[in-house]
This record gives C-alpha cells, structure tokens and sequence, in this order.
C-alpha cells in the first residue's frame, strides 16, 4: 500500500499537469489561455529550453517574460500530452538551491518530436494547497526522423567483404567528403561523433596527435581526474563498474582509443587542420588537411565541430621581469615529470590545478619546489568537498536521469546551489584553508563566492582541488611566494625585496591557456571571429554559455567542449541539431 505522503505528492503533480495541459489546449483564446498558465507559475520562476519549444538552449526568467513566449512556443510546435514519465525517477520531494520542492520528470510531444521536463513545483503560501512551477525545463529527446539502428539480419559474406572490410574502406573517404568535420579526438570529439553516427550522418574526426587519447596520455605522469568516474561515462558506453573511482590518465587515454573502436567512429590521427573557408553559393566548407603521410588534402563537409576544448592552447604569455632569468624554462602543457630534478631547485608560476599538480609530482620525485602565486586562488579538498556538486549521481537515479536534471536547473538557481555548497565547502576545508593563509597562501572563493564550478564556466580555471599539494605548502613543504615580494629575476634566479636569493635550476610556468577565439583566428581568420563573438562565459541575455552547443552567426560552424560530463550532456543536442538542418527542419 502506497504511503499517504507519496499520493498527496502524486496529486498535486497531477493536478498541476492537468491545469497545465488544458490551457496550452485552449488554442481559440489565447487571453484565457495565458491568464490560467499565470495561475501556475510563481512570478520569480525560470523556463529553460533545450530545441524543445524554440530551436535554442536558451533561458527566460520572471513570469512576466516566460508565459507568453511559452504559450506562443507551444502552438508553433504543437507541443501537447505533458505527463509524467513512467519509465523515469518518479515525482520526490527534494532540496534544490535550499529550497524544498517537488521534482518531476516530464515527457511530451511536438510535431517534431519526443521530448523530456522537469518541472519543480512548491506550494504557495498564498493559496493553501496550490502548488506553483519554480522552474521548468523543456528539452528536444529525439527527432521523428531520428536514425534508430535495427538490427541486422544475419548475411552471408563468404563471397563478399566482411565487416572488417567494409570499415576499412569507410574510414578512408576516397570517394566522398563527410557530412560533418570534427576537430579533436579527446572527449568533446568523440561524444559528438558517436552522437553523430546514431544519426546516421556521415563523421570525420581528426588530431594532430599520433593516437586517439593522446590529449590525455601526453600530460604529466602522475594525472588523475579530479571528479569520480560515475561521473564522467561518454554516451553509449559507461566504464565497467570495476573501474577506480579516480581514472588515471593513461587508462582514461586507454578507453577513448577503445572507444572509437567500439562505437565505428571514423578517426585520422597524426592529421593538421591548416585552414578552412566557407563558400556561401554551396554552402560547405573547403578544409585543407595536412595528413600524416605529409601530403594535403581537400575537404568538403556541411559542418565543422571545434573540440579542441576549453584548454588546448598554451598561454606563453611572459611574465614581467622573468628576461632576466637564464636558465630552464617551460610551461606546464611541456612538463612531463619530476624524476631529473631530485635535489634541485624548481619554482613553479601560478596557482591554478596545473600548477599544484606539477609541484606535488616535483616534491614527491625529490626537488625543492616554490611555488609563485600572483593573484588569489580557490582551494577544494578533492573529497568530500570537491564532489559535493555531483552528489546528485549518488541519489539512486541513473545517469540519464542525472543528467536531466542537472541540465534542468536555470542560471540563477544554479549561482545559488553554488555559493550555498561553496559555503559548505569553507566549513568543511577550515582547517587546511586556515593553515594555508597562515603560511601566506591567499584565497578567494569566485565571484559573489559561486565557487570553482562557476570559475571553471566563466574562465576555465582559477582553483585546485586538493589532492595533496596544499597539504604540502601549508606544512611549508613547498614553499609559496608572492609574486610582488619578488624584487627582479636574475640571470640563475629571482631576487626577494627582503634580500634573499633563490637559484633555480628550473622554471614551470603554469600561466594557463588561450581562449578558443585565438584557435578560430588562426584557422579561420579574424572576420570569423569578429562575426561569432565571444566562446565559452555566459551571456547574461539567454543566460547560458556563449556560442557552446548552439549554431553560430557563421554557418556550419559549432563548438563543442567542456568536462566529459558535459560532453556526454550536450553532444546529443548538438547532433539533434545537425540532423534537424539536415532533414530541413532547420535552417
């Protein structure tokens, strides 16, 4: 028998649906209509879609804004039959951004397609026993056109090519240019290709590195992920559950080349992008390839995915003074290990994670490390506070459903969520951040102390977490220094404005990577640049990440980065997009 609390919960989601799916049926009176949909929404809410209702991932708040755009959406794309989805994570009552909800998972219809919600509903204090929607999501889950692969049929290949064969072939494009171009083999490229290939659509994926997971094979020695492996499964195909829960690189860089085995994804390694440009008559793209044998090739494809990442140009920017050292200098995307440098003195420039890892692997193989720091950091102990944000993947439902709701919680509510885990975090890690300011490490905690979720959305960096590094500087194992207590560099060293000299044998300098706009400049040009804007921060109008996902202001040209998560996430509407262009749906 069915706890009472579970059916009263079951009612109000019922009866909201209901109320719901009448006025957006009431297509003769839209004053009606938009005056019983404002019976359901608080004035403070959110609507989020994802292609569900405007072709856009893009986010509206106050009810003021959303209910008429809603209701104008819905009649454009017949959306209609909102109901709870048996076969998903039923209506629970749940803490989000410290408010108690009731969340549901939705499914619906467009003449499009199937799609998928979440709505989170609370009472109103105003009106006893009348819940409200605080936020709503609505997100494109499959086209009708959609590439559903059957079965096959069992073929007799004695006298034929086998499977092998066939894949040979396919792979070389000797006859014909791929529909769409990607370039990047690490998660962001291969999440869209594997996406791309259950659409049926026709994927090159290409990198300049010898081997497929090269991108995470070639880092330093001892690199593991940060976040847990639940966390971090690419479509299709999740990690055994035998798995550590931290990967290390080279096992990572392992399954990406399995991966692309196993999914029949079409990859050219050792393979140059040099240049490519738009031809608006045809529209495609002329690519000039650089292959490994040398040789130039000429490409044609409809679509060019960038996934290069967020992280993939080292900034070697210089830094002030430093002419004047002499000696060993390299940036953290060359460093590899610290084994040849026991016993010497190694000063590593920055603060962020790349910086911390290199000097934790310098310490840990024998050498005198300092670390510089020139401007405050965020520190997060890898566990627990490190993964607090992810505690959702724990809760009980499946990755899928995670992943929904993750992608369902607007701008504003997700700012809230962090600064409220960011203040959990400083209780949690007091001891370690008190002991760090005390030997001279500064800190910070993100703007309006959003914590490094959001630093690593709106920069890319800017934090660590903890895996032994800051345990190491506040015990002044590794020593920190500031970089305006530094007086000048000198041909086998730096100078201290309190007089010391410091010899260093070698310099890292962990000073970051460039922004993708610099990528799309040297392969595209600047007039691209200048047309699409901004890559990766958010942009405060659609409230969402700028240019990431979506079709840019240059044609068949999209971006596609991010934490493997996030790849996993935004692959599929990345793919659903290219497949609604190529099907006419649209433009």
């Amino acid at each position: 028998m069915l706890d009472s609390h579970i059916v009263n919960v079951r009612n109000e989601v019922d009866n909201w649906l209901l109320s719901f799916n009448e006025a957006i049926s009431d297509k003769d009176n839209k004053k009606d209509s938009i005056e019983n949909l404002n019976k359901l929404f608080f004035e403070n809410c959110h609507w989020r879609d994802i292609l569900a209702l405007t072709w856009q991932i893009q986010t509206t708040s106050g009810k003021q804004h959303i209910i008429p755009k809603l209701y104008d959406k819905v009649l454009d794309v017949a959306a209609r039959d909102f109901t709870i989805d048996p076969q998903r994570t039923q209506p629970r009552e749940v803490i989000r951004a410290g408010k108690n909800v009731i969340e549901v998972i939705l499914k619906f219809k467009t003449k499009f397609g199937h799609c998928e919600g979440v709505v989170r509903l609370y009472e109103d204090l105003k009106v006893p026993r009348m819940f409200k929607a605080w936020s709503f999501l609505t997100a494109l889950s499959d086209l009708n056109s959609s590439f559903n692969k059957k079965d096959d049929e069992y073929e007799n290949t004695l006298e034929g090519p086998n499977w092998l064969d066939v894949r040979t072939e396919n792979r070389l494009y000797k006859d014909r240019d791929p529909e769409v171009l990607v370039v990047g083999s690490g998660q962001a490229g291969l999440s869209i290709a594997a996406r791309l290939k259950q659409q049926n659509i026709d994927t090159l994926v290409i990198d300049k590195n010898e081997r497929v997971g090269d991108n995470w094979r070639n880092r330093y020695h001892s690199l593991k992920l940060h976040n847990q492996t639940h966390v971090n499964h690419l479509p299709y195909m999740p990690f055994p559950p035998t798995w550590p829960t931290y990967i290390p690189k080279d096992k990572l860089a392992g399954w990406f080349e399995y991966y692309a085995e196993s999914m029949e994804l079409n990859v050219w390694t050792k393979t140059t992008f040099i240049s490519a440009e738009y031809d608006e008559a045809e529209k495609n793209w002329k690519v000039i390839l650089r292959l490994s044998d040398g040789n130039e090739r000429i490409l044609k494809p409809k679509h060019i995915v960038m996934a290069v990442g967020v992280s993939s140009v080292p900034n070697r920017n210089k830094i002030p003074g430093m002419e004047g050292y002499k000696g060993k200098v390299i940036h953290s995307t060359d460093y590899s290990s610290g084994r040849d440098y026991k016993g010497k003195n190694v000063l590593v420039y920055g603060t962020g994670t790349s910086a911390h890892d290199v000097a934790q692997d310098l310490y840990v193989h024998g050498a005198n490390v300092k670390i510089v720091q020139r401007s405050p950091s965020m520190v997060v102990n890898v566990e627990p506070s490190a993964q607090l944000p992810y505690q959702l993947y724990k809760e009980g439902p499946n990755t899928d459903d995670c992943d929904l709701i993750t992608i369902s919680t607007p701008l504003d509510v997700l700012k809230k969520t962090h600064q409220l885990l960011t203040q959990k975090t400083k209780e949690i890690d007091k001891p370690l951040l008190d002991k760090l300011e005390e030997v001279g490490f500064r800190l910070e905690y993100g703007e309006e102390n959003t914590g490094w979720q959001f630093k690593y959305l709106t920069r890319g960096g800017g934090y660590y977490f903890n895996v032994g590094a800051s345990d190491l500087i506040a015990n002044e194992k590794i020593k920190v220094i500031q970089f305006s207590d530094i007086s000048n560099f000198n041909p086998s060293g730096i100078e201290m404005k309190s007089g010391e000299n410091f010899e260093i044998d070698l310099m890292v300098t962990a000073t970051g990577y460039k922004g993708q706009e610099y990528v799309v400049e040297k392969f595209f040009g600047k007039s691209v640049v200048e047309k699409i804007g901004p890559i990766w921060g958010f942009d405060n109008n659609r409230q969402e990440l700028r240019n990431m996902w979506m079709q840019t202001k240059q044609p068949g040209l999209w971006f596609h980065a991010g934490s493997l998560a996030q790849c996993r996430i935004f692959s599929k509407f990345l793919a659903l997009q290219i497949k609604a262009i190529k099907e006419g749906i649209l433009n």
